[in-house]
């Protein structure tokens, strides 16, 4: 099918953000904006990017086959996602995952027959502090066990939004596509307003109460690439600009053994292999 005038548009403004000739790098973002149409990364997204870019399908077709966010098929309007990792696992993420599996009657990858809420298992949500974790559509549901996650998926079902346990609101997984590929947000009920996690502010409070600090850094410091013979003689000194240092040889140690030979002998051995 073909992408409204509104897509089309907005693909190309995403690649005049790239210098002239890099317009490939518009693929992940532009990727998201189709999915923000169709709920999914289709055949025709696919021919569609590639177009756009200039690239072959089997480029984009690569490139979305190995993120997990795009999906190949259509998603629901919730993307349950939850983690099964180790340690989520060990506090009781596979028992979360499987009870709602049932209530849900869905398994990993599976859209519910009304098409609203798609599970799956997740290895890692990067919130191991917060185990076991669940997301929709990306947002944070902290430390939850078998109610809690119930509660949240019959909420979705009865047409209500939760508030994530930090973080933005929860919108559908179309318009987090729509932001995923670089444009603002609309809707003013979608703003963030949620809190930061406490273990995700102890980090800052350590670094408050004991004064840390960034080194300082000049972003317009010019980068000064080394001439020609600069770099050959660096590179003959191994790479690190100081002076080698001079060959053991055969020099006793310490020990009585010689220093070279008990240093390399590896080396030795595949010298000798390659004469």
């Amino acid at each position: 099918m073909p992408f409204s005038e509104e897509t089309q548009v907005r693909a190309k403004e995403m690649m005049a953000r790239y210098p002239e000739g890099r317009s490939r790098s518009a693929l992940l973002p532009m990727l998201h904006l189709v999915q923000a149409e169709q709920g999914c990364v289709s055949a025709e997204g696919i021919a569609f990017c590639a177009e756009t870019l200039g690239l072959t399908r089997a480029e984009v077709g690569a490139v979305a086959t190995f993120y997990t966010m795009y999906k190949r098929k259509p998603a629901g309007d919730w993307l349950v996602s939850v983690c099964t990792n180790t340690m989520c696992d060990v506090l009781g993420g596979r028992k979360v995952f499987d009870l709602v599996s049932e209530y849900l009657e869905v398994g990993h990858d599976e859209t519910t027959a009304d098409g609203n809420i798609t599970l799956e298992h997740a290895e890692c949500l990067a919130a191991c502090d917060y185990g076991p974790v669940m997301t929709v559509n990306y947002e944070f549901f902290d430390r939850v066990d078998v109610e809690s996650a119930l509660d949240v998926v019959t909420r979705l079902q009865q047409g209500e939004r939760p508030t994530p346990s930090r973080g933005a609101r929860l919108c559908t997984l179309k318009e987090m596509a729509v932001q995923l590929a670089g444009f603002p947000e609309s809707r003013l009920e979608a703003l963030a307003d949620g809190v930061a996690g406490e273990a995700t502010l102890r980090g800052n409070r350590l670094v408050e109460e004991h004064g840390v600090s960034i080194a300082a850094y000049d972003p317009d410091t010019p980068i000064v690439k080394p001439k020609p013979d600069e770099a050959t003689d660096r590179d003959a000194r191994g790479g690190s600009g100081a002076t080698p240092a001079a060959p053991s040889g055969n020099k006793p140690a310490s020990d009585g053994k010689p220093a070279g030979d008990a240093a390399q002998p590896q080396a030795t051995k595949l010298k000798e292999a390659k004469e």
